[in-house]
């Protein structure tokens, strides 16, 4: 067991989930504050496995990210890339400045290794976080999440998202267009049909009319197939770039936990299955056509391997970095290339929707 898992964790769960989180996040910021302390950390957490790769239009230099809720203002990008991560999304940002959900909101389920969050879009607004990010001299790729404010209506959402857009657009290598979250309300109908189009349609001549960039949806995991081919349909009819799968859930199916902490969205391990079953939809249905990036449950190699065969070309984690600890990242792709060459692939573009062809 590693020193962080036997050591430090024990420790660190102790503290109310989302104290120990900013505490986290603050040690991080400090200890790895300098180019040359970064340096010395990206040297020690480098996987350099994967040479180049070219998503989205974007060189990524491995395909584990951060996924968009543990860096939400934009504060420790570089400290992060300095670990190993290839890529981080930072936020959800809206707009206007929002104090999130009542505390607590951040919860743990050791038993389950998983957690609940009903932080609700809790973040510094979109024009402060535009200024962090345009003062950072960036070392990864970073993406921008953007969602709605809670006080807006759904019928006001497009201009809302269309806002955001406006002001993230110049300093966002890519941009996701976050639906999908369970914790402001009414915000997942955004999902359904026209709807959809009409957002993501604008969103998209918006994107253009400021010099493309990749622009991403990230979609829900409780969706029926019927659901998800419709999502995939509109995002091809309106030229979106690619879609992360998947947020959170709202099942608390199978958990181990008895009190499961109420409402919110689950993440973690309890989530892996349902998500590589979503990517794989996405998949089929688009034949492809679509770049993926996959997200859920992902605590080891084997994990990212079944995401990306199943037809994500990135991931992302979030939950299994809280349990995993500061090699996670180069934990994961350390192991991913080991499995690569074990299965018999010589790139990882190989691996990407082989599950869904000839099965592994």
């Amino acid at each position: 067991m590693s020193f962080y898992k036997s050591l430090i964790r024990p420790i660190v769960f102790r503290l109310p989930a989302e104290t120990a989180h900013e505490i986290g996040l603050r040690a991080l910021r400090f200890a790895l504050a300098s180019e040359a302390v970064q340096t010395l950390a990206a040297n020690q957490y480098d996987a350099g496995a994967f040479g180049d790769l070219e998503r989205l239009g974007l060189i990524f230099k491995n395909p584990v990210g951060v996924a968009a809720g543990f860096d939400k203002n934009a504060v420790a990008v570089n400290q992060l890339a300095s670990l190993g991560f290839g890529f981080v999304e930072v936020g959800t940002v809206t707009y206007e400045p929002q104090k999130g959900n009542p505390k607590p909101r951040l919860f743990r389920l050791p038993d389950d290794a998983a957690l609940i969050n009903r932080l609700g879009f809790n973040n510094d607004g979109a024009r402060v976080i535009t200024e962090r990010l345009r003062k950072l001299t960036r070392q990864c790729i970073v993406g921008v999440n953007i969602g709605k404010n809670k006080d807006v209506p759904n019928e006001e959402a497009t201009e809302n998202y269309l806002k955001s857009l406006d002001v993230v657009h110049p300093v966002a290598d890519y941009i996701a267009v976050n639906i999908s979250s369970p914790n402001t309300p009414n915000l997942r109908a955004l999902q359904k049909g026209e709807t959809l189009e009409e957002l993501l349609g604008s969103l998209e001549v918006r994107n253009r009319e400021l010099g493309r960039k990749p622009l991403l949806v990230k979609i829900a995991p409780d969706l029926s197939e019927a659901e998800i081919e419709t999502i995939v349909d509109v995002c091809l009819q309106t030229s979106i770039a690619g879609i992360i799968a998947t947020n959170t859930t709202v099942s608390r199916e199978g958990l181990k936990t008895k009190d499961a902490q109420g409402i919110g969205g689950l993440s973690g391990r309890p989530l892996g299955k349902r998500s590589t079953e979503v990517i794989s939809a996405i998949y089929r249905h688009s034949k492809g056509k679509l770049p993926i990036i996959g997200v859920g449950g992902i605590f080891t190699a084997d994990d990212a391997f079944s995401k990306i065969a199943a037809g994500a070309s990135l991931v992302q984690a979030y939950t299994g970095f809280v349990y995993g600890g500061p090699t996670f990242a180069r934990d994961i792709n350390v192991g991913l290339s080991a499995i690569l060459k074990e299965r018999g692939f010589s790139t990882l573009d190989q691996l990407v929707g082989s599950a869904s062809v000839v099965g592994y």
